[in-house]
């Protein structure tokens, strides 16, 4: 059996409509943040399928800077998130307007 390019870009639309419907449904900011991973992921994924059909090197690279930016937002959100559970107790979207001075 061969998987093609159909099958991948299959897989990398729904990781991307899962994480969407994280995004659009929760008001949890940590499962807001995971869906949005999520998202990214299936972008990835998606570039490097066609990176493979088309025997060219760019989307694999591109991967590579996606990742940098993920790591970068990793570490910028997940500190917000912890300054707001430290403040309030909680992780829901409404409580991120007391994080303003």
């Amino acid at each position: 059996m061969n998987i093609g390019l159909e099958q991948y870009l299959t897989v990398s639309g729904l990781l991307f409509c899962f994480g969407l419907l994280g995004v659009v449904v929760r008001r949890n900011l940590l499962i807001m943040y995971m869906g949005l991973e999520l998202m990214l992921n299936a972008a990835n994924l998606a570039l490097v399928a066609f990176s493979r059909f088309n025997d060219n090197l760019d989307g694999q690279l591109m991967v590579f800077f996606i990742i940098t930016v993920a790591a970068a937002e990793v570490a910028v959100g997940l500190a917000l998130i912890v300054a707001l559970y430290r403040k309030r107790q909680s992780a829901h979207v409404e409580d991120l307007t007391t994080l303003k001075l």
